[in-house]
């Protein structure tokens, strides 16, 4: 039996996952990925093909690594074929893992127009066509971002947790609830906006460490899938590997 492993290294933490064709295997995430863990997850397995995937800074190590442990190595650039195309005026400036999402809303809804929400640090706003085009996005601050923003560049407002899961009021009676409820109900606004520029059977995906505090608050139906940036990775290594 054979698989491809695949690396989604983002600004804090990485994640790994292990697929036997479309089939997620095991994930692990890590703080500091080391190439320990990737010789652990490789230990009695045969490895087809690996694809490393980073936002941050190019990690020589995992590289060197991989292709320790995996017949063929690909790292996720601009010029790696993929199977979606790109309509972006600067794809050379393009998160790779907002690249890697689309694929994956790609690979999981085929022939569909789909709103790609990566709700993270940042929250990312990606539009991809029934005919597989992803037509460009928007990125905006994400919950922390917004509130650590109102704490820092004021003078009298605290930090508010927004992230923990509870009730949000749709208008706050005090300033944490008001602060909570603008920070979240702000991007639930956002969401909903973008999705009404869409066709009316477009699928909306949130993906991201927030997706599930969003989610539920939403007016439209939205498929939650945390691990859509690794699917989208599988995506691409897979397409790399047939063509």
């Amino acid at each position: 039996m054979s698989y491809n492993l695949v690396i989604d290294q983002g600004n804090s933490t990485a994640k790994v996952a292990l697929f036997e064709d479309d089939r997620l295997v095991e994930h692990h995430r890590h703080e500091r990925l080391m190439p320990i863990h990737l010789e652990d997850i490789a230990k009695g397995r045969h490895i087809d093909a690996a694809l490393y995937c980073s936002v941050t800074h190019h990690g020589e190590d995992i590289v060197v690594s991989l292709r320790t442990i995996a017949d063929r190595v690909y790292e996720l650039t601009s010029m790696l074929p993929l199977p979606v195309t790109i309509g972006y005026a600067t794809p050379t400036t393009l998160g790779r893992d907002r690249i890697a999402a689309v694929a994956g809303a790609h690979a999981l809804h085929p022939g569909r127009n789909v709103l790609v929400v990566d709700a993270g640090t940042a929250i990312t706003y990606d539009r991809l066509t029934a005919d597989g085009e992803f037509t460009g996005g928007n990125i905006a601050p994400g919950l922390w971002m917004r509130a650590e923003a109102l704490r820092s560049m004021t003078s009298r407002l605290p930090y508010v947790d927004v992230e923990t899961d509870g009730d949000v009021a749709l208008w706050g009676t005090d300033t944490v609830n008001a602060i909570k409820a603008g920070v979240v109900r702000g991007a639930v606004g956002e969401i909903t906006y973008y999705r009404s520029l869409l066709p009316d059977d477009a699928i909306v995906m949130l993906t991201g460490g927030d997706a599930a505090r969003l989610a539920p608050l939403l007016e439209c139906e939205a498929e939650v899938d945390p691990m859509l940036v690794c699917k989208g990775l599988n995506s691409i290594l897979k397409y790399n590997e047939h063509h």
